[in-house]
């Protein structure tokens, strides 16, 4: 017979129980404040209600009433220094941390009065919401994207699942950077199922992060209940799974959250990160708006009465009058000070309409449209001071023959010598003598430890990147196969693709995405693809397509300076390629927005990426055509070189886009409709694009080739477009 052997997490996993004795234990003064915070996100929030009915909220506002006691509790142990970041329904949790980093030591609500700085933070949140230009984001955030770091807020996300990677880049960058500091991620029973949240989990816990995992369990997504969705409804599950401890908890009662956090930072400090911490609560009200759930049919109204009975404001009220804290009266005037308080932050941004009783918002406090654009991207200051070194520089220059895998790997150690802040994410970058490309070589012999093994979940290490980004480091992440981009898209897109627009800008996101693209080798449709197509979707991308060993040093070092994300598209047939470069030198920047003639000449113009430049040249020079080849080398929305090509134009004519990938990832129908925008009255003839077929490459050796543009498409385009 089998013998069963009993098998345990190999992590504590454990429910912390709170009793009357925790509440006696606590400071009078801190339950008296905590109480007042919790009764201030009440009436913050029920005033954010008023105003959504009364149409002055564009979009929705998730309110968290019911919810108070998590919020408190969580931020009752974090400092102005750690961060938090949250989901689309963060407003007790921004409340919070922005009012208590500006809340002076020691104040006392029954007896002082609110700051000049607590009320402006009231004031802008209230007005970020409302999507004003006096808010924290400007307006552009609104409700569900919420960001001031100067409070440790980082940035909310209204993609559930998307915020806990990030957070755990917070904690990767003050960990690598020697900071004490937690950070705290905010998410709820919904977006624990999503794959996201585990890959977040998994790599704080294999990189031993300061990161909690606070999940507020209010045991429905809308109108899911979370047993109609798991077997295991048990969440905090998902940590001691992964080896992480987890604490489960009442998140209505606001003594026990803050033990259970205070747990969580000892278990940090005695044994080091992550920490799950499951708050068993519930939201009042439906996802949005004032209504219960049961007015949608999918709660039972004595479900809803029976967690009313336990509200984390009115049963700290009454504990607090049992306990001989506070009297009727003190309760009374603690309502109407931050009731007061909230009045007043909505008095400012808003006015009564002439004539008559209802509100409406000032015109003077909208964005101006013509703003809608600024920000996606910075203005490359940070780049003016690097010295350029491009192929019309080299003349007088020494040069040596170096294959391209080996200057790529030069130029990233050499980086990392300057720059401390530079890490390396990706999977199997720590092995095989550089990764699966060599391009880690260089960086393995000398930093091992900023080289990180990353688990095959491109989605969470691309967000843990992110957050790492915005926290002071400047990661590098591989991606194995151009294909693999598609698996984290949510992070390229909604997470690095839009977060300096989304939250207004004036932060740096300093990201490079090294990917290594493969048509030709026979992997097969789902390793095949250049995904520059899905970045070039998103404009708060950079994008470089480097043909040389020359231009790969020189647009790397631009990328790893650059303030913005850069993608890096690496073509692997150009690796064993050897190149002239400047000898001994892998320094130098090639800046951004700056193409290169390849070869000059009068009969048509070809517009060239990767591999296709050397083509190109190669099938002018067979034809006889006097064909003038540019590489794009920058294929993004900001770095088209109009300038050049336009000049070109106006002495050709006539137009060639030639890229190797499918036409239906072409990005060449984008740049012709921007060429005859821009230069419609040179052309001679109508615009050619050379790619490949609509469908990816298949394993076939043959169809693999036929999937591809090639040269015999290109000598076809130059025979027909100069025949006339």
């Amino acid at each position: 017979m089998p013998h069963r052997t009993p098998l345990s997490s190999m992590a504590p996993w454990f429910r912390l129980e709170s009793d009357m004795a925790d509440w006696h234990a606590a400071r009078p003064a801190d339950l008296v404040h905590w109480y007042a915070q919790m009764l201030l996100i009440r009436r913050f929030e029920e005033k954010l209600l008023e105003l959504e009915k009364a149409g002055l909220i564009h979009g929705p506002a998730h309110a968290s009433i019911g919810q108070e006691a998590g919020a408190v509790g969580a931020m009752s142990v974090l400092g102005a220094g750690d961060r938090i970041n949250g989901t689309h329904r963060a407003h007790h949790q921004v409340l919070m941390k922005l009012v208590n980093a500006v809340t002076p030591k020691g104040f006392d609500v029954l007896n002082d009065a609110f700051t000049p700085e607590m009320d402006e933070a009231l004031h802008r949140f209230m007005a970020e919401i409302m999507g004003l230009t006096p808010g924290y984001c400007g307006g552009r955030g609104g409700s569900m994207h919420m960001r001031h770091a100067a409070a440790g807020i980082m940035g909310t996300s209204a993609i559930v699942g998307g915020n806990p990677p990030h957070a755990v880049g917070y904690a990767l960058a003050d960990k690598m950077l020697g900071r004490d500091q937690v950070s705290v991620t905010f998410f709820g029973d919904g977006a624990a199922q999503n794959g996201a949240s585990y890959e977040a989990m998994n790599i704080a816990a294999a990189q031993r992060v300061p990161t909690i995992f606070f999940i507020e369990n209010n045991l429905y997504g809308v109108s899911t209940r979370v047993n109609e969705i798991t077997r295991e409804t048990r969440i905090s599950s998902r940590g001691a799974m992964l080896g992480i401890p987890s604490i489960e908890v009442d998140g209505m009662d606001v003594v026990a959250v803050h033990n259970a956090m205070a747990e969580a930072r000892r278990i940090i400090a005695t044994e080091g990160g992550p920490v799950v911490v499951e708050a068993l609560l519930y939201r009042h009200f439906h996802q949005s708006g004032s209504r219960r759930g049961s007015d949608f049919g999918y709660r039972p109204t004595d479900e809803e009465d029976e967690w009313l009975a336990r509200d984390p404001v009115t049963t700290a009220a009454a504990r607090l009058r049992e306990m001989g804290i506070t009297s009727a009266e003190d309760l009374a005037r603690i309502d109407a000070t931050v009731t007061g308080r909230v009045a007043a932050a909505a008095a400012t941004l808003t006015e009564t309409v002439p004539g008559g009783n209802a509100l409406r918002i000032p015109e003077r406090l909208w964005p101006d449209p013509a703003t809608r654009d600024d920000g996606i991207l910075g203005d490359l200051s940070e780049l003016a001071e690097a010295r350029i070194l491009d192929h019309g520089d080299m003349a007088c220059v020494p040069t040596e023959r170096v294959k391209f895998v080996t200057a790529a790997s030069e130029t990233l150690a050499a980086a990392m010598e300057r720059d401390p802040r530079i890490i390396v994410m990706g999977e199997d970058v720590h092995q095989m003598r550089g990764g699966v490309s060599g391009f880690t070589k260089g960086a393995l012999e000398r930093w091992p430890g900023r080289v990180l093994p990353m688990p095959i979940s491109e989605n969470g290490f691309t967000g843990v990147a992110l957050g790492a980004a915005l926290n002071g480091l400047r990661p590098v992440v591989e991606i194995m196969f151009g294909d693999f981009c598609f698996t984290a898209a949510d992070q390229i897109a909604h997470g690095v693709g839009k977060v300096r627009h989304m939250f207004g800008s004036g932060f740096p996101v300093p990201l490079v995405m090294r990917v290594r693209v493969s048509p030709h080798t026979g992997y097969g449709s789902q390793h095949s693809t250049d995904p520059s197509a899905l970045f070039g979707l998103f404009p708060g991308w950079r994008i470089v397509s480097p043909s040389t060993a020359h231009d790969y040093i020189g647009l790397l070092n631009a990328a790893l300076r650059c303030d913005d994300p850069v993608l890096v598209v690496e073509h692997t047939e150009l690796y064993q390629r050897e190149f002239d470069v400047p000898a001994g030198d892998r320094d130098f920047i090639i800046p951004f927005g700056r193409a290169h003639v390849v070869r000059p000449g009068t009969a048509c113009t070809v517009l060239a990426t990767s591999v296709m430049v050397a083509q190109a040249v190669k099938v002018a020079e067979e034809t006889g055509i006097d064909a003038e080849v540019i590489d794009l080398r920058n294929i993004d929305h900001h770095g088209i070189d109009w300038d050049m090509i336009g000049d070109s134009i106006d002495r050709t004519g006539r137009v060639i886009i030639a890229e190797q990938t499918a036409r239906s990832m072409s990005m060449g129908a984008t740049w012709a409709e921007g060429i005859q925008s821009r230069f419609f009255d040179s052309l001679d003839y109508e615009i050619l694009r050379v790619t490949g077929g609509l469908a990816a490459p298949t394993v076939s050796a043959v169809l693999n080739r036929a999937a591809l543009g090639s040269a015999a498409d290109l000598r076809e385009a130059l025979l027909r477009i100069t025949a006339n």
